[in-house]
């Protein structure tokens, strides 16, 4: 990639994102937007007219035609960095502050592996003469290529990747360690929670005496755990009822729209019209009939002699104390371990109800299921990336493919092909991959909804790390180097050795366009602005707009953030020019998703912290990446002291992840007995005990017995049929 096609894609994707945030400060004003732009805080207060931002009460007097809504303006930016990380952790939890605190991190390891880099690394390399003979590679100057084989200016590098290893591991421990304690803080404000008091029990015998399971419970907690049992909630299957509830909602709806048909015509009644609504009439008395008789079979689903053929192996067990359903979910209940499986129960909103349905024994086969398929959508994808990369070296392809110089006769043409469309095209390809990831991850049988999404947040980043890092690295090396090594064989280690640090410019562009491009269109919401106008002018014309609310995307945000991360690490000394566009990367994120996390995105469910152990195994793999890079790289280099002296680097990071492993992780995965027993005590001086564990015993209702009154709001209500009984 030459300098023009680099100048190429930082001007275009400036540009761009310059012109996308003007439009979205712009369109963020409009009070018809706000279903869009504020869709967090309008269904936090329904009593607020729709019709007004939240962001800016202090303008409501003023004209609807004002001035100042149609001019651009930056305070979102100064708001995003004026919220304190208590005000996130207030409104939205620790999960999303998760978030946050990952771009932070990206910001102060940046910031000073940016110093090192350009006051240290940058000159040293620089004025190295190890270029002679290639130079065609805009950076390759900047880069560790610059340096001739045997050079002792590696002891520079040596030092500075030492210097940033451990600096990196520092962060690392600093960040976990005030996690954790976060996290211990947060499951203390809200002790009140049910799941704190419940126990998800499965494979559960059936009881031939009495021809249900629900009575093996009873007796079985209550002999064994006589003190803390309180009650359980059998679960059933449901999928009789779903579809008749599917069938009396599908109803409901014909029903409404039929009545509002008919109060517009009494509105507007001519000669013309009589005939119609006495068909229509017909028509609704006929619905309500079949609602009925839909009704009357989904209370006699709801019936206790029918909820026992349909009984699973499942239940919530609910515990008159913390300390009680922590020693449950944390011990072995059986002789034989794949009877009475317990796990600690997720929170009600966050149950996969659909998945408890699954046999326990069928889950290796499902997840066995979803790595094959993430295996083939992973080799599928190579196709794309080497596509890519085919375009970045376009100097290389021309010689293989005659026809692809015709680009040169369009001045500047080339440029923008090998300098921004590689990194836009490989972004339109990535933005799929989290989206397909889950939608397999939902296969696997998970109890919960945030269980899915962690377990999708590792399958999308190690399918990025796989795919977009490595393939690009490989397939763009041997692209580059295919002519040279065949002239060439004996120099092949050199050439590669080169290829690796010449793959940073493309690694610029990618940062460029996942950041400037990609956070601009993330705050933009140019789907939902699309869909909006397209719903106004169709069939939602005059009525009123709902927000368009989503929950936060954890394992889209974190996975590519991350990534980014990771080619920072490990470029930090091979190519230092690069660590710059990382800080405006993550001063721009960071601004961006405080926006998203305030007004736009929905806390759906509560793991305190849970998403922290992922990213902190992921910026591990990235130090760890560097140093084998870098042992490789001094190895190539001739300089064989260097690379046995960054053996032990390796080996002290090795430790330091097993050590986070025994001292941290134990922590984020379960309740500890002491803090349980804690927050007991504290209950017991509130008086609180009974009211906590009284509530825990009816929050795990499953769909099928509620009443159906309950079902559109998803709320939480009182069984149709309670099935529990207390000890």
């Amino acid at each position: 990639m030459n300098p023009e096609s680099l100048i190429a894609s930082a001007a275009i994707n400036i540009g761009l994102a310059i012109f996308i945030l003007t439009l979205f400060s712009i369109l963020k004003k409009q009070p018809s937007n706000a279903p869009i732009y504020f869709p967090r805080r309008l269904s936090e207060s329904q009593r607020q007219s729709q019709s007004q931002s939240p962001s800016h009460r202090r303008d409501d007097n003023r004209s609807a035609l004002s001035v100042r809504r149609f001019l651009p303006s930056v305070s979102w930016i100064s708001r995003a960095f004026r919220v304190s990380e208590d005000e996130i952790l207030q409104t939205n939890g620790l999960d999303a502050l998760v978030i946050i605190r990952l771009f932070k991190f990206g910001i102060k390891f940046f910031v000073v592996c940016s110093i090192v880099g350009l006051v240290i690394l940058l000159p040293v390399n620089y004025s190295g003469d190890g270029l002679t003979a290639i130079s065609h590679h805009s950076l390759d100057s900047f880069t560790i290529s610059n340096i001739s084989p045997g050079s002792n200016r590696l002891w520079v590098h040596f030092s500075c990747l030492w210097f940033i290893s451990l600096y990196g591991v520092y962060l690392l421990y600093k960040e976990y360690n005030e996690i954790l304690a976060k996290r211990i803080q947060q499951l203390l404000n809200i002790r009140h929670q049910p799941n704190q008091f419940t126990v998800l029990v499965r494979e559960i015998p059936f009881c031939s005496q009495h021809k249900s399971r629900g009575c093996c419970v009873e007796k079985f907690f209550s002999k064994h755990h006589p003190c803390a049992y309180h009650s359980y909630q059998i679960l059933y299957d449901g999928k009789e009822f779903k579809e008749l509830l599917n069938q009396a909602k599908s109803i409901e709806k014909r029903i409404e729209d039929l009545r509002k048909r008919s109060v517009v015509k009494k509105h507007n009644q001519t000669p013309l019209l009589l005939n119609p609504s006495k068909e229509d009439s017909v028509k609704l008395s006929l619905y309500e009939e079949k609602l009925e008789e839909l009704h009357h079979k989904i209370h006699q689903l709801q019936c206790e002699d029918m909820l026992k053929e349909k009984e699973l192996p499942v239940a919530f067990v609910t515990f008159k104390s913390r300390l009680g359903a922590a020693l449950v979910a944390q011990s072995q209940q059986h002789s034989n371990p794949v009877l009475w499986i317990t796990d600690a129960a997720p929170e009600p909103r966050d149950v996969s109800w659909r998945n408890l349905a699954i046999p326990h024994r069928v889950l290796p086969f499902c997840n066995f299921g979803v790595i094959v398929a993430a295996s083939v959508l992973t080799i599928f994808f190579a196709i794309p990336v080497t596509a890519v990369q085919g375009i970045a070296k376009f100097e290389k392809l021309k010689k293989w493919f005659p026809p692809a110089m015709a680009v040169q006769w369009i001045p500047g043409l080339s440029s923008i092909i090998t300098g921004y469309l590689p990194s836009a095209v490989l972004k339109g390809f990535i933005y799929i991959v989290p989206f397909a990831m889950l939608g397999m991850v939902k296969l696997a049988g998970c109890i919960s909804k945030s269980k899915e999404e962690i377990k999708a947040c590792n399958m999308v980043f190690y399918f990025l790390v796989g795919n977009v890092f490595f393939w690009s690295l490989l397939s763009g090396s041997l692209i580059d180097e295919i002519g040279e090594s065949f002239t060439h064989p004996k120099d092949f280690p050199s050439h590669l050795a080169s290829a690796v640090s010449a793959q940073a410019d493309f690694f610029v562009t990618y940062i460029l366009t996942d950041g400037l491009s990609g956070f601009s269109f993330e705050i933009l919401q140019p789907g939902l602005l699309c869909w909006d106008a397209i719903k106004s002018c169709t069939y939602g014309r005059g009525k009123q707009k709902t927000p368009y609310l989503y929950s936060l995307p954890y394992y889209r945000i974190i996975p590519l953030v991350s990534l980014s991360v990771l080619i920072g690490i490990v470029y930090a000394v091979v190519a230092p020019l690069l660590l710059p566009f990382l800080i405006g990367y993550f001063l721009l994120g960071y601004a961006v998703f405080i926006n998203q996390i305030e007004d736009v995105y929905e806390t759906v469910y509560e793991t305190c912290g849970q998403y922290w152990p992922c990213i902190h195994h992921y910026i591990l793999i990235a130090i760890i990446l560097m140093q084998i890079t870098m042992i490789g790289i001094f190895g190539l280099k001739s300089k064989p002291a260097a690379s046995i002296s960054t053996v032990p680097l390796l080996m002290l990071t090795l430790m330091f992840n097993e050590y986070c492993k025994m001292r941290f992780l134990p922590t984020f995965n379960l309740l500890s007995i002491q803090n349980a027993k804690e927050f007991d005590e504290l209950d017991e001086k509130c008086n609180q005990v009974e009211f906590n564990y009284e509530n825990a015993s009816t929050a795990y209702c499953p769909p099928c017995l509620r009443p159906l009154n309950c079902m559109e709001s998803g709320s939480r209500c009182t069984p149709a049929l309670v099935s529990s009984s207390s000890f």
